[in-house]
Protein backbone atom coordinates (compact mmCIF):
# COMPACT_ATOMS: atom_id res chain seq x y z
CA UNK A 1 0.00 0.00 0.00
CA UNK A 2 1.17 3.50 -0.59
CA UNK A 3 2.79 5.26 2.38
CA UNK A 4 3.46 1.86 4.16
CA UNK A 5 6.93 3.04 4.51
CA UNK A 6 6.54 6.08 5.49
CA UNK A 7 4.26 5.53 7.69
CA UNK A 8 5.93 2.41 9.35
CA UNK A 9 8.81 5.11 9.73
CA UNK A 10 6.84 7.46 11.63
CA UNK A 11 5.09 5.45 14.08
CA UNK A 12 8.41 4.34 14.61
CA UNK A 13 9.74 7.81 15.38
CA UNK A 14 7.10 9.07 17.41
CA UNK A 15 6.60 5.50 19.43
CA UNK A 16 10.08 6.90 21.24
CA UNK A 17 8.53 10.21 21.97
CA UNK A 18 5.21 8.65 23.88
CA UNK A 19 7.14 6.69 25.62
CA UNK A 20 8.68 9.59 27.48
CA UNK A 21 7.39 11.72 30.33
CA UNK A 22 7.98 14.62 29.18
CA UNK A 23 9.95 15.88 26.28
CA UNK A 24 12.81 18.11 25.79
CA UNK A 25 13.58 20.23 22.59
CA UNK A 26 16.56 17.97 22.02
CA UNK A 27 14.16 14.75 22.18
CA UNK A 28 11.70 16.68 19.43
CA UNK A 29 14.97 17.89 17.08
CA UNK A 30 15.98 13.65 17.22
CA UNK A 31 12.06 13.09 16.27
CA UNK A 32 11.99 15.84 13.50
CA UNK A 33 15.23 14.31 12.32
CA UNK A 34 13.97 10.99 11.88
CA UNK A 35 10.43 12.48 10.35
CA UNK A 36 12.52 14.32 7.76
CA UNK A 37 14.65 10.89 6.54
CA UNK A 38 11.09 9.38 6.72
CA UNK A 39 9.23 12.02 4.25
CA UNK A 40 12.84 12.42 1.78
CA UNK A 41 12.62 8.67 1.19
CA UNK A 42 8.98 8.47 0.38
CA UNK A 43 10.34 10.77 -2.33
CA UNK A 44 8.49 13.72 -0.92
CA UNK A 45 10.21 17.04 -2.88
CA UNK A 46 12.90 18.30 -0.41
CA UNK A 47 11.85 21.75 -0.22
CA UNK A 48 7.90 21.01 0.99
CA UNK A 49 10.38 18.64 3.27
CA UNK A 50 12.11 21.58 5.01
CA UNK A 51 9.47 23.68 5.21
CA UNK A 52 7.41 20.97 6.50
CA UNK A 53 9.88 20.26 9.31
CA UNK A 54 10.08 23.98 10.18
CA UNK A 55 6.35 24.36 11.12
CA UNK A 56 6.10 21.22 13.09
CA UNK A 57 9.36 22.06 14.99
CA UNK A 58 8.54 25.75 15.52
CA UNK A 59 4.89 24.15 17.15
CA UNK A 60 6.73 22.06 19.07
CA UNK A 61 8.85 23.63 20.60
CA UNK A 62 7.35 25.42 23.12
CA UNK A 63 6.53 25.47 27.16
CA UNK A 64 3.01 24.57 27.16
CA UNK A 65 4.36 21.00 24.93
CA UNK A 66 7.08 20.93 27.26
CA UNK A 67 5.66 20.47 30.49
CA UNK A 68 2.59 18.79 29.34
CA UNK A 69 2.63 14.85 30.52
CA UNK A 70 0.87 14.14 26.80
CA UNK A 71 3.84 15.90 25.24
CA UNK A 72 3.97 12.74 22.55
CA UNK A 73 1.10 12.71 22.21
CA UNK A 74 0.49 16.48 21.29
CA UNK A 75 3.34 15.90 18.75
CA UNK A 76 1.48 13.50 17.35
CA UNK A 77 -1.53 15.88 17.18
CA UNK A 78 0.15 18.68 15.19
CA UNK A 79 2.06 16.73 12.70
CA UNK A 80 -1.12 15.50 11.90
CA UNK A 81 -2.70 18.40 11.21
CA UNK A 82 0.61 19.98 9.24
CA UNK A 83 0.54 16.66 7.08
CA UNK A 84 -3.39 17.52 6.42
CA UNK A 85 -2.49 20.94 5.89
CA UNK A 86 0.31 19.81 3.35
CA UNK A 87 -2.05 17.82 1.29
CA UNK A 88 -5.24 20.89 1.16
CA UNK A 89 -6.50 20.62 4.31
CA UNK A 90 -9.83 19.35 3.03
CA UNK A 91 -11.74 17.87 0.76
CA UNK A 92 -11.90 20.00 -2.80
CA UNK A 93 -15.04 18.80 -4.48
CA UNK A 94 -15.40 19.10 -8.18
CA UNK A 95 -17.40 22.77 -9.14
CA UNK A 96 -20.16 23.04 -11.94
CA UNK A 97 -21.09 24.81 -14.37
CA UNK A 98 -24.21 26.83 -14.52
CA UNK A 99 -24.99 25.59 -18.13
CA UNK A 100 -25.28 22.28 -19.62
CA UNK A 101 -23.09 19.64 -19.60
CA UNK A 102 -20.39 20.59 -17.01
CA UNK A 103 -17.18 19.87 -18.64
CA UNK A 104 -13.91 17.99 -17.26
CA UNK A 105 -10.79 17.68 -19.24
CA UNK A 106 -8.35 15.06 -18.32
CA UNK A 107 -4.87 15.35 -19.43
CA UNK A 108 -1.48 13.37 -18.27
CA UNK A 109 1.31 11.65 -19.45
CA UNK A 110 0.80 8.28 -21.67
CA UNK A 111 0.56 5.57 -18.85
CA UNK A 112 -0.53 7.20 -16.10
CA UNK A 113 -4.27 5.54 -16.58
CA UNK A 114 -6.39 8.78 -18.08
CA UNK A 115 -8.85 6.83 -20.20
CA UNK A 116 -9.45 3.67 -17.37
CA UNK A 117 -9.75 6.84 -14.49
CA UNK A 118 -12.21 8.66 -16.75
CA UNK A 119 -14.35 5.76 -16.95
CA UNK A 120 -13.81 5.46 -13.06
CA UNK A 121 -14.80 9.53 -12.83
CA UNK A 122 -17.92 8.66 -15.00
CA UNK A 123 -19.04 5.54 -12.91
CA UNK A 124 -18.57 8.10 -10.02
CA UNK A 125 -20.49 10.62 -11.47
CA UNK A 126 -23.29 8.28 -12.37
CA UNK A 127 -23.74 7.33 -8.68
CA UNK A 128 -24.19 10.46 -7.46
CA UNK A 129 -27.39 10.67 -10.15
CA UNK A 130 -25.49 12.39 -12.81
CA UNK A 131 -25.69 11.41 -16.91
CA UNK A 132 -22.06 11.67 -18.36
CA UNK A 133 -20.59 11.41 -21.62
CA UNK A 134 -17.33 10.11 -22.74
CA UNK A 135 -15.70 11.59 -25.38
CA UNK A 136 -12.77 10.35 -27.12
CA UNK A 137 -10.08 12.39 -27.75
CA UNK A 138 -6.90 10.41 -27.55
CA UNK A 139 -6.12 9.57 -31.59
CA UNK A 140 -2.62 8.79 -31.42
CA UNK A 141 -2.10 5.99 -29.07
CA UNK A 142 -3.08 2.77 -30.90
CA UNK A 143 -6.54 1.24 -29.49
CA UNK A 144 -6.84 4.28 -27.22
CA UNK A 145 -10.62 4.76 -28.67
CA UNK A 146 -11.55 1.11 -28.49
CA UNK A 147 -10.06 0.88 -25.14
CA UNK A 148 -12.70 4.31 -24.01
CA UNK A 149 -15.43 2.28 -25.30
CA UNK A 150 -15.02 -0.69 -23.41
CA UNK A 151 -14.46 0.73 -20.21
CA UNK A 152 -17.36 2.91 -21.21
CA UNK A 153 -19.84 -0.05 -21.73
CA UNK A 154 -18.43 -1.48 -18.32
CA UNK A 155 -19.81 1.20 -16.29
CA UNK A 156 -22.75 1.87 -18.49
CA UNK A 157 -21.82 5.10 -20.05
CA UNK A 158 -22.23 5.92 -23.44
CA UNK A 159 -18.82 7.32 -25.62
CA UNK A 160 -18.57 10.15 -28.67
CA UNK A 161 -15.77 9.49 -30.87
CA UNK A 162 -15.07 10.25 -34.46
CA UNK A 163 -12.31 8.45 -34.95
CA UNK A 164 -9.14 9.78 -36.11
CA UNK A 165 -10.78 13.09 -36.88
CA UNK A 166 -9.02 16.57 -35.49
CA UNK A 167 -9.57 16.04 -31.46
CA UNK A 168 -10.66 19.86 -31.04
CA UNK A 169 -13.45 19.05 -33.45
CA UNK A 170 -14.64 15.76 -31.93
CA UNK A 171 -14.41 17.97 -28.60
CA UNK A 172 -16.67 20.14 -29.92
CA UNK A 173 -19.09 17.84 -31.46
CA UNK A 174 -18.70 15.93 -28.59
CA UNK A 175 -20.58 19.11 -26.52
CA UNK A 176 -22.71 19.62 -28.70
CA UNK A 177 -24.26 15.86 -28.65
CA UNK A 178 -24.12 15.86 -24.85
CA UNK A 179 -26.50 19.02 -24.81
CA UNK A 180 -28.66 16.84 -27.77
CA UNK A 181 -29.02 14.17 -25.73
CA UNK A 182 -29.51 15.51 -22.43
CA UNK A 183 -25.90 14.26 -21.04
CA UNK A 184 -24.92 16.72 -17.92
CA UNK A 185 -21.35 15.49 -17.70
CA UNK A 186 -19.17 15.84 -20.52
CA UNK A 187 -15.46 14.06 -19.71
CA UNK A 188 -12.68 14.27 -22.51
CA UNK A 189 -10.00 12.10 -22.32
CA UNK A 190 -7.19 14.03 -24.24
CA UNK A 191 -4.16 12.16 -25.72
CA UNK A 192 -0.66 11.72 -23.97
CA UNK A 193 2.58 11.55 -24.58
CA UNK A 194 5.71 9.96 -22.77
CA UNK A 195 6.93 13.02 -21.81
CA UNK A 196 5.79 16.96 -22.25
CA UNK A 197 6.42 18.21 -25.79
CA UNK A 198 5.27 21.50 -27.50
CA UNK A 199 2.92 19.59 -29.97
CA UNK A 200 0.97 18.15 -27.07
CA UNK A 201 0.82 21.27 -25.19
CA UNK A 202 -0.60 23.22 -28.08
CA UNK A 203 -3.50 20.34 -28.96
CA UNK A 204 -4.60 20.64 -24.96
CA UNK A 205 -4.75 24.52 -25.34
CA UNK A 206 -6.41 24.38 -28.56
CA UNK A 207 -9.48 22.05 -26.96
CA UNK A 208 -9.39 24.35 -23.73
CA UNK A 209 -9.96 27.23 -25.84
CA UNK A 210 -12.61 25.51 -27.94
CA UNK A 211 -14.98 24.06 -25.29
CA UNK A 212 -14.58 25.86 -22.03
CA UNK A 213 -14.16 23.41 -19.41
CA UNK A 214 -15.32 24.04 -16.29
CA UNK A 215 -12.73 22.06 -14.83
CA UNK A 216 -8.63 20.60 -16.27
CA UNK A 217 -8.12 18.25 -14.26
CA UNK A 218 -4.30 16.15 -14.29
CA UNK A 219 -4.26 12.61 -14.30
CA UNK A 220 -0.72 11.57 -12.21
CA UNK A 221 1.06 8.60 -11.56
CA UNK A 222 1.56 7.86 -8.08
CA UNK A 223 4.47 5.55 -8.68
CA UNK A 224 6.14 8.24 -10.50
CA UNK A 225 6.96 9.56 -7.29
CA UNK A 226 8.89 12.95 -7.72
CA UNK A 227 8.24 12.90 -11.44
CA UNK A 228 4.82 13.18 -10.65
CA UNK A 229 4.82 16.54 -9.17
CA UNK A 230 7.57 17.88 -11.64
CA UNK A 231 4.61 16.75 -14.62
CA UNK A 232 1.79 18.44 -12.64
CA UNK A 233 4.12 21.87 -12.26
CA UNK A 234 4.46 21.69 -16.04
CA UNK A 235 0.57 21.14 -16.66
CA UNK A 236 0.07 24.06 -14.62
CA UNK A 237 1.78 26.26 -16.38
CA UNK A 238 0.75 25.72 -19.81
CA UNK A 239 -2.87 24.75 -19.19
CA UNK A 240 -3.83 26.52 -15.36
CA UNK A 241 -4.93 23.21 -14.21
CA UNK A 242 -7.64 23.26 -11.49
CA UNK A 243 -6.95 20.06 -9.44
CA UNK A 244 -5.05 16.69 -9.65
CA UNK A 245 -6.20 12.79 -9.46
CA UNK A 246 -3.67 10.46 -8.02
CA UNK A 247 -4.16 6.91 -9.98
CA UNK A 248 -2.60 3.87 -8.29
CA UNK A 249 -2.45 4.68 -4.76
CA UNK A 250 -2.91 1.06 -3.77
CA UNK A 251 0.46 0.09 -5.16
CA UNK A 252 3.56 -0.49 -3.34
CA UNK A 253 4.85 3.12 -3.75
CA UNK A 254 6.23 6.08 -1.93
CA UNK A 255 3.67 7.76 -2.29
CA UNK A 256 5.35 11.35 -1.96
CA UNK A 257 3.90 13.24 -5.24
CA UNK A 258 0.00 13.01 -3.36
CA UNK A 259 2.24 14.73 -0.27
CA UNK A 260 4.11 17.26 -2.36
CA UNK A 261 1.80 18.40 -5.21
CA UNK A 262 -0.55 20.42 -3.32
CA UNK A 263 2.33 22.56 -1.78
CA UNK A 264 4.62 22.57 -5.00
CA UNK A 265 1.46 23.45 -7.86
CA UNK A 266 -1.20 25.19 -5.30
CA UNK A 267 -3.85 22.95 -6.88
CA UNK A 268 -5.92 19.89 -4.93
CA UNK A 269 -6.04 16.45 -4.91
CA UNK A 270 -9.57 15.86 -6.06
CA UNK A 271 -9.68 12.25 -6.56
CA UNK A 272 -7.47 9.55 -6.29
CA UNK A 273 -7.48 5.83 -7.60
CA UNK A 274 -7.68 3.11 -5.18
CA UNK A 275 -7.39 -0.05 -7.26
CA UNK A 276 -7.52 -1.68 -10.86
CA UNK A 277 -11.81 -2.38 -10.69
CA UNK A 278 -13.50 0.52 -12.23
CA UNK A 279 -15.07 1.15 -8.93
CA UNK A 280 -12.25 2.25 -7.05
CA UNK A 281 -11.94 5.93 -7.56
CA UNK A 282 -12.43 8.17 -3.99
CA UNK A 283 -12.59 11.48 -3.17
CA UNK A 284 -8.83 12.44 -1.74
CA UNK A 285 -9.33 13.63 1.74
CA UNK A 286 -6.55 15.43 3.51
CA UNK A 287 -7.52 14.84 6.76
CA UNK A 288 -8.09 11.04 6.33
CA UNK A 289 -5.16 10.28 4.57
CA UNK A 290 -2.79 12.04 6.95
CA UNK A 291 -4.48 9.98 9.56
CA UNK A 292 -3.87 6.70 7.44
CA UNK A 293 -0.64 7.64 7.30
CA UNK A 294 -0.06 7.99 10.81
CA UNK A 295 -1.31 4.47 11.53
CA UNK A 296 -5.03 6.26 13.06
CA UNK A 297 -6.86 4.65 10.72
CA UNK A 298 -9.70 5.79 8.23
CA UNK A 299 -13.35 4.82 9.85
CA UNK A 300 -15.07 7.32 7.74
CA UNK A 301 -13.63 6.14 4.61
CA UNK A 302 -14.38 2.77 5.46
CA UNK A 303 -18.42 3.75 6.58
CA UNK A 304 -19.08 5.46 3.49
CA UNK A 305 -17.38 1.82 1.50
CA UNK A 306 -19.79 -0.17 3.89
CA UNK A 307 -23.02 2.03 2.92
CA UNK A 308 -22.04 2.10 -0.90
CA UNK A 309 -21.40 -1.39 -1.02
CA UNK A 310 -24.73 -2.28 0.83
CA UNK A 311 -27.59 -3.58 -0.75
CA UNK A 312 -30.38 -1.44 1.29
CA UNK A 313 -33.33 -3.78 0.13
CA UNK A 314 -31.48 -6.26 1.29
CA UNK A 315 -30.73 -4.65 4.51
CA UNK A 316 -33.92 -4.03 5.17
CA UNK A 317 -35.34 -7.45 4.71
CA UNK A 318 -32.70 -8.36 6.73
CA UNK A 319 -33.40 -6.51 9.37
CA UNK A 320 -36.90 -7.07 9.69
CA UNK A 321 -36.01 -10.91 9.58
CA UNK A 322 -34.06 -10.49 12.86
CA UNK A 323 -36.63 -7.81 14.65
CA UNK A 324 -38.83 -10.89 13.64
CA UNK A 325 -37.25 -14.19 14.81
CA UNK A 326 -33.12 -14.00 15.12
CA UNK A 327 -33.44 -17.84 14.90
CA UNK A 328 -34.55 -16.86 11.17
CA UNK A 329 -30.90 -15.94 10.25
CA UNK A 330 -29.96 -18.74 7.85
CA UNK A 331 -26.79 -19.29 5.25
CA UNK A 332 -28.67 -17.37 2.69
CA UNK A 333 -28.11 -14.27 4.57
CA UNK A 334 -24.49 -14.92 5.64
CA UNK A 335 -23.93 -15.11 1.89
CA UNK A 336 -25.44 -11.97 0.95
CA UNK A 337 -23.68 -10.60 4.06
CA UNK A 338 -19.92 -12.09 2.84
CA UNK A 339 -20.85 -10.89 -0.80
CA UNK A 340 -21.44 -7.45 0.13
CA UNK A 341 -18.15 -7.35 1.98
CA UNK A 342 -16.29 -8.62 -1.24
CA UNK A 343 -17.90 -5.35 -2.60
CA UNK A 344 -15.75 -2.86 -0.72
CA UNK A 345 -12.27 -3.51 -2.32
CA UNK A 346 -9.46 -6.15 -1.34
CA UNK A 347 -9.28 -7.29 2.24
CA UNK A 348 -5.96 -5.03 2.96
CA UNK A 349 -7.27 -2.17 2.09
CA UNK A 350 -10.21 -2.58 4.04
CA UNK A 351 -8.20 -3.75 7.18
CA UNK A 352 -5.68 -1.03 6.72
CA UNK A 353 -8.58 1.94 7.27
CA UNK A 354 -9.16 0.12 10.91
CA UNK A 355 -7.22 2.50 13.48
CA UNK A 356 -4.30 0.66 14.41
CA UNK A 357 -4.63 -2.29 12.17
CA UNK A 358 -2.29 -1.07 9.12
CA UNK A 359 0.69 -0.86 10.39
CA UNK A 360 0.52 -4.19 11.51
CA UNK A 361 -0.75 -5.62 8.48
CA UNK A 362 2.68 -4.84 7.13
CA UNK A 363 4.53 -7.58 7.65
CA UNK A 364 0.97 -10.35 7.60
CA UNK A 365 -0.01 -11.65 4.17
CA UNK A 366 -3.64 -11.47 3.78
CA UNK A 367 -5.59 -13.50 1.93
CA UNK A 368 -7.53 -11.74 -0.31
CA UNK A 369 -9.32 -14.80 -1.22
CA UNK A 370 -10.31 -15.62 2.32
CA UNK A 371 -14.20 -15.01 1.58
CA UNK A 372 -14.10 -17.69 -1.33
CA UNK A 373 -13.82 -21.11 0.12
CA UNK A 374 -16.94 -20.17 2.61
CA UNK A 375 -19.25 -18.79 -0.68
CA UNK A 376 -18.17 -22.23 -2.25
CA UNK A 377 -18.94 -24.16 0.97
CA UNK A 378 -22.62 -22.40 1.06
CA UNK A 379 -23.28 -22.87 -3.07
CA UNK A 380 -22.62 -25.95 -2.63
CA UNK A 381 -25.28 -26.96 -0.18
CA UNK A 382 -29.30 -27.57 -1.19
CA UNK A 383 -31.74 -24.55 -0.61
CA UNK A 384 -32.90 -26.72 2.33
CA UNK A 385 -29.74 -27.21 3.65
CA UNK A 386 -28.98 -23.24 3.85
CA UNK A 387 -32.38 -22.41 5.17
CA UNK A 388 -32.01 -25.10 7.82
CA UNK A 389 -28.33 -25.72 8.90
CA UNK A 390 -29.19 -28.18 11.55
CA UNK A 391 -29.82 -31.09 9.59
CA UNK A 392 -26.32 -30.94 8.34
CA UNK A 393 -25.14 -34.58 9.79
CA UNK A 394 -21.87 -35.66 9.41
CA UNK A 395 -22.45 -37.33 5.55
CA UNK A 396 -24.06 -33.88 4.42
CA UNK A 397 -21.18 -32.32 5.50
CA UNK A 398 -18.83 -34.56 3.78
CA UNK A 399 -20.73 -34.10 0.23
CA UNK A 400 -20.66 -30.84 0.82
CA UNK A 401 -17.17 -30.59 1.23
CA UNK A 402 -16.83 -33.17 -1.90
CA UNK A 403 -18.69 -30.21 -3.88
CA UNK A 404 -16.59 -27.10 -2.55
CA UNK A 405 -13.12 -28.72 -2.83
CA UNK A 406 -12.57 -28.16 0.52
CA UNK A 407 -12.19 -30.68 3.81
CA UNK A 408 -14.87 -31.24 5.82
CA UNK A 409 -13.32 -29.46 9.15
CA UNK A 410 -13.34 -26.20 6.49
CA UNK A 411 -16.92 -26.66 6.37
CA UNK A 412 -17.02 -27.20 10.15
CA UNK A 413 -15.04 -24.13 10.90
CA UNK A 414 -17.48 -22.10 8.98
CA UNK A 415 -20.56 -23.38 10.44
CA UNK A 416 -18.87 -22.57 13.92
CA UNK A 417 -18.66 -19.05 12.88
CA UNK A 418 -22.33 -18.89 11.42
CA UNK A 419 -23.56 -20.40 14.88
CA UNK A 420 -21.14 -17.45 16.50
CA UNK A 421 -23.52 -14.84 14.05
CA UNK A 422 -26.78 -16.03 15.35
CA UNK A 423 -25.94 -15.91 18.88
CA UNK A 424 -24.50 -12.05 18.05
CA UNK A 425 -28.28 -11.66 16.30
CA UNK A 426 -30.18 -12.65 19.06
CA UNK A 427 -27.91 -10.74 21.43
CA UNK A 428 -28.38 -7.56 19.38
CA UNK A 429 -32.27 -8.23 19.87
CA UNK A 430 -31.92 -8.80 23.12
CA UNK A 431 -30.25 -5.74 24.45
CA UNK A 432 -27.50 -3.03 24.21
CA UNK A 433 -25.26 -4.57 26.61
CA UNK A 434 -25.86 -8.11 24.54
CA UNK A 435 -24.49 -6.87 20.85
CA UNK A 436 -21.33 -4.78 22.68
CA UNK A 437 -20.51 -8.69 24.16
CA UNK A 438 -21.11 -10.77 21.12
CA UNK A 439 -19.24 -8.02 18.91
CA UNK A 440 -16.35 -8.71 21.09
CA UNK A 441 -16.59 -12.38 21.86
CA UNK A 442 -16.95 -12.47 18.18
CA UNK A 443 -13.68 -13.92 16.04
CA UNK A 444 -14.54 -12.68 12.39
CA UNK A 445 -11.00 -13.39 11.44
CA UNK A 446 -11.35 -17.12 11.66
CA UNK A 447 -12.41 -17.85 8.25
CA UNK A 448 -11.77 -21.53 7.23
Amino acid sequence: MAFEGLSDKLQKAFKKLTGKGKLTEQNIKDAMREVRMALLEADVNYLVVKDFIKKVTERCIGAEILANLNAGQQVIKIVNEELTALMGGSNAKLTWSSSVPTIYMLCGLQGAGKTTMAAKLASYLTKQGKKPLLAACDIYRPAAIKQLQVVGQQVGVPVFEKGTQDPVKTAKEAVESARYYGQDVLIIDTAGRLHIDEALMQELANIKSAVHPQEILLVVDAMTGQDAVNVAKSFDEKLSIDGVIVTKLDSDTRGGAALSVRAVTGKPIKFAGTGEKLGDIEPFHPERMASRILGMGDVLTLIEKAAAAADAEAAEKLAAKGKKNPADFDLNDFLDQMRQLKKMGPLSSVLGMLPGIGSKLKDVEVDEGALKKPEAIICSMTLKERHNPAILNASRRKRIAAGAGVSVQDVNALMRQFEQMQKMMKQMMGNKRGMMRAMKNMNMGKMP
